[in-house]
């Protein structure tokens, strides 16, 4: 039988540091629990 690998689901956002880009990456680690959010 074969191994299956679960795959992750990425995000990367550049500029989450900013007043706009930190909002935005809130939005989308409460909108996708499952994602990896990369900032």
């Amino acid at each position: 039988m074969k191994n299956r690998k679960t795959l992750v689901k990425k995000i990367i956002i550049t500029g989450g540091a900013g007043f706009i880009g930190s909002h935005v990456v809130r939005r989308f680690v409460t909108t996708y629990p499952g994602y990896e959010i990369i900032n």
